[in-house]
């Protein structure tokens, strides 16, 4: 999209690293900063159960429905955010920014499919995929391994649920990419923030 030709994409599964990787990029090339997560309160907001389903039906349940009473695999297929649901809002809130300075979009709620449509170049988009050491490490060390799963009756059995589902969206974008010839760049322990951010900046041609 001719429009958004001015916009870098930094999708991945959690705990990947994709906002201090686009906070690192945008710092040393003078670019704004699109943070997806921040604005989900924002886009829950702005939909109506018409357009989005499985956020509605997600909204209706306490934790333990969330978390513990359905299998990985069905919270990773009914999670209204892996679904595509309110991605329309990222680009219309995309579309509000003005040509410059370009932007660093970031968040797991970018989905492949829904991007490539709107790429300038195909090097436009990056998907960083973490291995679950990586991602486990990445949550302790943020300190936000119970923030979710220790809100529920259960949470060693509601974090293990969490980890198999982002496990499973991470496999599922890895496919993804790879099927439509986009980006993605494995991360694991071994890997450090530079050598990330070197990977990323290259895959973008900066």
């Amino acid at each position: 999209m001719r429009a958004l030709r001015h916009v870098y994409w930094i999708g991945g599964g959690t705990g990947a690293g994709k906002s201090t990787i686009a906070r690192r990029i945008a710092a040393r090339h003078g670019f704004r900063v699109y943070a997806t997560d921040d604005v989900m309160a924002d886009h829950s907001g702005r939909t109506t159960p018409g357009d989005s389903p499985y956020l509605s039906e997600f909204m209706a349940m306490d934790m333990d429905e969330r978390w513990l009473n359905r299998s990985p695999e069905t919270m990773l297929e009914t999670f209204h955010w892996y679904r595509g649901e309110g991605f329309g809002l990222i680009v219309e809130d995309l579309l509000r920014l003005p040509a410059e300075p370009p932007v660093i979009v970031e968040g797991f709620r970018l989905l492949p499919h829904l991007v490539k449509p709107l790429l300038a170049a195909p090097g436009r988009a990056v998907w960083l995929l973490p291995t679950p050491g990586f991602r486990r490490a990445a949550l302790d060390s943020r300190g936000s391994t119970w923030s979710i799963a220790g809100r529920t009756g259960d949470p060693e059995r509601a974090l293990r649920n969490l980890l198999e589902r982002d496990r499973m969206f991470t496999g599922r974008l890895r496919e993804e990419t790879r099927a439509l010839g986009l980006c993605g760049i494995e991360v694991d322990v071994a890997m450090t923030e530079d050598e990330l951010e070197r990977g990323v900046t290259a895959a973008f041609g900066l």
